[in-house]
């Protein structure tokens, strides 16, 4: 009985301490690096794991030549653009993107992939998945980077570089933005003057917020000489009701209610009848 008292005493301390020891924490082999960089007008993010050479060869040793990479160590490395970019002469669509290398001695391939749920390498490689494969020069420098790392540089408003550096070797590839057209298209917009949803936005805020009737009625009118729609014709007629000109607000909410109608849709249909019964009973 006491040797199975001390086995058991034995086996809760080797438990306790075990879950103690679990609570330690200790440095990552491999920290984990976010860089976030603006870029014209557009925030592009790189979410990936440094590891360090140690004394060791890394490529053509720890990382063969030939062979699809992670591109750093653990989950694979991501990167997020706000906006769309151009690289290698393919469009990209705002989002998250693995990135994949093979290395070679003189060039590497860079993919970029739409599947960012992998730790290291896919199981199955979906060639379906590459949202861009291309190569770019592999060059060797006169210093060692210890520390694996990606950089973001040589920036201009309309795009970047980044950088891929390791032991002795850096790899580098352009990308592209489209800030010119973003800007112009704003400048265009703006100077055009205030579009039929500015104006609607900006009368029903003036109505919803108790401001001036007459001026939130004025933008309400104006949206709809711009672009007619069933729930703006109905805003305006709110507007008109609270103004106590009835007439006006019925004859603007039976606009509406026929365009609901055309349209199929029963809730407009509903509230500007209800509306238009109320309101005739206040003239």
């Amino acid at each position: 009985m006491k040797k199975v008292f001390l086995t058991l005493t034995t086996i809760l301390a080797v438990g306790f301490l075990t879950m103690a020891t679990a609570q330690i924490k200790t440095p990552a082999p491999s920290p984990g690096a976010k860089i976030t960089q603006t870029v014209g007008l557009t925030d592009i993010t790189v979410e990936y794991s440094r590891p360090s050479m140690k004394g060791r060869t890394i490529f053509g040793g720890l990382v063969p030549y030939g062979e699809m990479w992670r591109t750093g160590a653990n989950k694979n490395t991501m990167v997020t653009f706000s906006a769309p970019v151009n690289i290698s002469g393919k469009d990209l669509k705002a989002g998250t993107y693995s990135l994949f290398t093979v290395p070679g001695q003189t060039e590497w391939e860079i993919i970029f992939y739409t599947d960012t749920e992998n730790w290291g390498t896919p199981e199955k490689w979906d060639a379906a998945k590459e949202a861009v494969r291309f190569k770019a020069k592999a060059e060797k420098i006169d210093f060692g980077i210890e520390s694996f790392m990606i950089d973001l540089g040589d920036l201009t408003n309309d795009g970047c570089v980044v950088g891929i550096g390791w032991e002795k070797t850096w790899v580098s590839f352009p990308i592209k933005l489209t800030t010119d057209e973003v800007v112009a298209a704003s400048i265009k917009k703006t100077m055009a003057g205030p579009s039929a949803d500015d104006y609607y936005s900006a009368g029903r805020y003036y109505f919803e917020s108790g401001k001036d009737l007459k001026q939130a009625y004025e933008w309400l009118h104006k949206s709809n000489e711009m672009d007619t729609k069933f729930w703006k014709l109905r805003q305006e007629s709110l507007v008109l009701a609270a103004m106590g000109k009835h007439k006006e607000a019925i004859a603007t909410a039976e606009k509406s209610k026929a365009m609901a109608v055309e349209a199929g849709n029963k809730d407009y249909e509903r509230m500007n009848t209800e509306s238009i019964s109320e309101w005739k009973k206040k003239m």
